[in-house]
């Protein structure tokens, strides 16, 4: 067994990839960062469709735009890419030869689409009793809407989220919006990483894989979380109320001097310290506002009170005033800033990867893993790779030999 303390949390996983798109290569990235080899299959010729979607694109040593789409940098990294098309017999014997050797497959083909290869969970299972084969889908794999194709943006329309993202319908800009990312997409991986991370701790028990069945409406529905269940136990579904929040006061935006802050007060104690700060020590003991109950019943008369006071600052000295003071409180960023928090900085979350494809691109940058193992950390060590750059790698470590390789090549298998 590897050494826990040098190898990576999961060095010893072979992982092969046949999803496109975010929420199937997210999972695989978030493995691909615990140490598994990951390797992802591609179309060749055209490869996963984000690496198309742009502008913005990557730009190449000179600064100009090269042909591959930062989105698909987000979600990639780690990963060895090869160009195989599994629609040919000679493609699917060698994911079939993958699979054998694999302990985790990961997808997201409609419903029944690799079965017509010979490349479903069934027909795998023959040929590695241990594998963990991973399924995502819009919908899942049963039920009215198995066989429709699933995005995120439908998805978050379906389930809900839209409906309690955005400012009311009675204020300006009202009406329900998406949230900035594609969210559900992002959630389906994680949930799907601890799926398998599951799964494999169940083989070490029972030495036999099983399939996983990954739904982007599910994850859509459970991440509703305190919203989903407020409606569940009350009947009244939830409605849009902008940056503030249904159950806490005050938790939102609010005018500074120079701009905007936000204020996250969850108990009683600090709403009493910012009081003091702000020199309004009369609100702490308000019958309308001692506690946040009340405070949430009052909000109509409390928040433009608050906003009168907080215009009388900039946001830097609101911050500078209440971050001893246990008072949570912070600007609302653009991304730009964000990268330059000092914060940001000394936590590392920018990495810069180097990768030498032919393509012209010398560095990728990207964001961070968040897990913070101590004894088996993540391992940053390649860069988002270029269509097919392992193609030959991989196959020579099946044991084709180059003249194998060549043939497949001008047969346009890979």
């Amino acid at each position: 067994m590897p050494d826990s303390k040098s190898s990576p949390a999961l060095g010893h996983i072979k992982v092969l990839d046949l999803s496109r798109v975010l929420a199937g290569p997210w999972c695989t990235q978030i493995l691909a960062d615990l140490g598994a080899d990951v390797v992802k299959v591609e179309r060749p010729g055209a490869g996963d469709d984000t690496r198309h979607w742009g502008p913005p694109f990557l730009k190449d040593a000179d600064g100009n735009d090269t042909t591959q789409a930062t989105y698909f940098t987000a979600c990639n990294r780690n990963k060895r890419s090869i160009t195989l098309d599994m629609a040919t017999p000679e493609g699917q014997a060698i994911i079939r030869q993958m699979a054998a050797q694999s302990d985790v497959l990961v997808e997201n083909f409609k419903v029944g689409g690799l079965a017509h290869y010979g490349l479903d969970y069934a027909s795998l299972k023959v040929v590695n009793p241990r594998l963990i084969y991973c399924s995502v889908t819009g919908f899942g794999q049963d039920g009215p809407y198995a066989e429709r194709a699933g995005y995120d943006l439908m998805i978050q329309a379906m389930s809900g989220m839209m409906s309690i993202t955005g400012r009311a319908d009675d204020q300006p800009g009202g009406g329900p919006l998406r949230v900035g990312v594609a969210l559900t997409d992002l959630f389906t991986g994680v949930y799907a990483s601890t799926a398998i991370l599951a799964a494999l701790e169940v083989r070490n028990r029972t030495g036999e894989g099983q399939h996983i069945d990954m739904s982007l409406l599910d994850v859509g529905m459970a991440i509703l979380a305190n919203q989903g269940s407020a409606f569940l136990n009350t009947g009244k579904p939830p409605s849009r109320q902008g940056n503030s929040h249904p159950s806490l006061a005050p938790y939102q935006d609010f005018p500074t001097a120079d701009g905007a802050m936000l204020l996250a007060i969850g108990n009683d104690g600090q709403f009493a310290r910012f009081c003091e700060a702000a020199g309004q020590h009369a609100w702490a003991t308000d019958p309308r506002y001692a506690t946040n109950t009340l405070r949430v019943k009052h909000r109509t008369d409390l928040i433009p009170a608050m906003e009168a006071v907080t215009r009388t600052r900039t946001t830097a000295e609101w911050v500078q005033l209440l971050e001893d003071k246990a008072v949570p409180c912070g600007p609302i960023n653009n991304i730009a800033q964000a990268f330059d928090d000092a914060q940001v900085k000394a936590r590392g979350l920018c990495v810069s990867l180097p990768r030498d494809a032919g393509d012209g691109v010398k560095t990728i940058d990207g964001v961070a893993s968040p897990l913070r193992l101590t004894a088996t950390p993540p391992v940053l060590d390649r860069a988002p790779p270029a269509l097919g750059q392992h193609t030959d790698e991989v196959l020579g470590e099946l044991g084709f030999d180059a003249a194998r390789i060549a043939q497949l090549r001008a047969q346009k298998v890979i």
